[in-house]
């Protein structure tokens, strides 16, 4: 069959456009012709993701659709005349932004409104979380399923070594990781909060390094430096690097003694992946897809009490017995997320219309 994808925008690094590519690959490693279409791409995405604007773009037996946003594309979709295949990455609800961006609110309750017109146009669709499915079955979608992203977690797992940003990582200060952009939903002000706790019961030789684009919400970014500076803590012990190149994530990751959650909302989260991978224990705030992610992988606290999860944090880094079986049960987890595991799921999405 020709089975397409598409994604509004692709760009390298990009959890969903990284995922729609080794999705590509899956579906002609299984004998499909099948290309990667979008509406704007990175220049250096060009020959191997098409223009929407590629005649071909509209030539799918199969289209399959990866919606996180409003744009043009949707209503293309929908006039399709082959099987359309939705899959929903989730859109963070717009009261998040309220207090720091009308545009981002606009955007985020725009994309919501924008989903439910396909409800009654797609023959499926798919969460690539439980979490995901129950919102497209909430809002009438009909015929569901869930299929998770394809993370690449061989850009971290195989990614060459940084000498230089490594002997940083390595004087002595534990090393708590977050990997994503600092929005609202993150809630990164608990991780400041969770600082200060740790450093009063526990340790006062960590550092908080934030990994993703903080420039997107400066009245928000600005609140959490605020905060830093309300504690009186050491500026230097929280590091917020910009977006980085795959070989820094990588060493990031490797030498980060936690991975801390604290987020409120996550339709699925890439990066508690990506630390399994890399064999960085993970504590996770259990909210949204955050638990379905983790499937009884690493440690998990539900309500939000910071001074448990600071003891957490402190039996993760200095309990090795405790320490390596959180590791034993994030291995046999991150199986679920193999290659072979999403080629057998995504070949069954495949087989209800042949």
């Amino acid at each position: 069959m020709i089975i397409n994808q598409w994604v509004p925008a692709a760009h390298r690094g990009d959890a969903i456009g990284d995922s729609a590519r080794r999705m590509r690959d899956m579906l002609r490693a299984a004998g499909h012709q099948s290309e990667l279409y979008a509406l704007t791409m990175d220049d250096d995405l060009r020959g191997d993701v098409r223009p929407l604007s590629d005649s071909a773009s509209r030539n799918g037996e199969v289209t399959i659709f990866h919606f996180a946003l409003a744009s043009p594309m949707t209503e293309i979709f929908a006039g399709l005349r082959g099987i359309r295949i939705l899959q929903y990455h989730n859109i963070t609800p717009a009261h998040f932004f309220a207090p720091y961006d009308a545009n981002l609110f606009r955007l985020a309750a725009l994309g919501r409104r924008e989903l439910a017109t396909l409800v009654g146009r797609v023959e499926l669709a798919l969460g690539d979380s439980e979490f995901n499915r129950r919102e497209l079955e909430a809002l009438g979608f009909q015929r569901t399923g869930v299929l998770p992203i394809a993370v690449n977690t061989e850009r971290i797992t195989r990614a060459p070594r940084r000498p230089a940003l490594e002997k940083i990582l390595s004087d002595g200060l534990i090393n708590f990781l977050f990997v994503g952009r600092i929005v609202p939903n993150k809630r990164i002000e608990d991780h400041v909060r969770l600082a200060e706790v740790y450093k009063r019961n526990v340790d006062s030789y960590y550092r908080f390094i934030f990994v993703g684009k903080y420039d997107g919400l400066p009245r928000y970014y600005a609140q959490v430096r605020a905060l830093i500076d309300r504690y009186d803590m050491l500026a230097e012990r929280f590091w917020f690097t910009g977006p980085v190149p795959d070989e820094d994530l990588a060493a990031f990751y490797r030498w980060a003694d936690v991975y801390v959650s604290l987020s409120e909302h996550e339709g699925f989260c890439v990066p508690l992946v990506e630390a399994m991978a890399a064999g960085v224990p993970v504590l996770a705030y259990a909210a949204g897809a955050v638990p379905e992610t983790l499937g009884g992988a690493g440690v998990l606290f539900s309500p939000k009490d910071l001074e448990l999860a600071a003891e957490a944090m402190g039996m993760l880094v200095y309990d090795r017995p405790f320490r390596e079986s959180i590791l034993e049960g994030q291995r046999t987890r991150l199986t679920a997320f193999s290659r072979e595991s999403l080629q057998h799921q995504l070949n069954g999405v495949i087989d209800q219309f042949s």
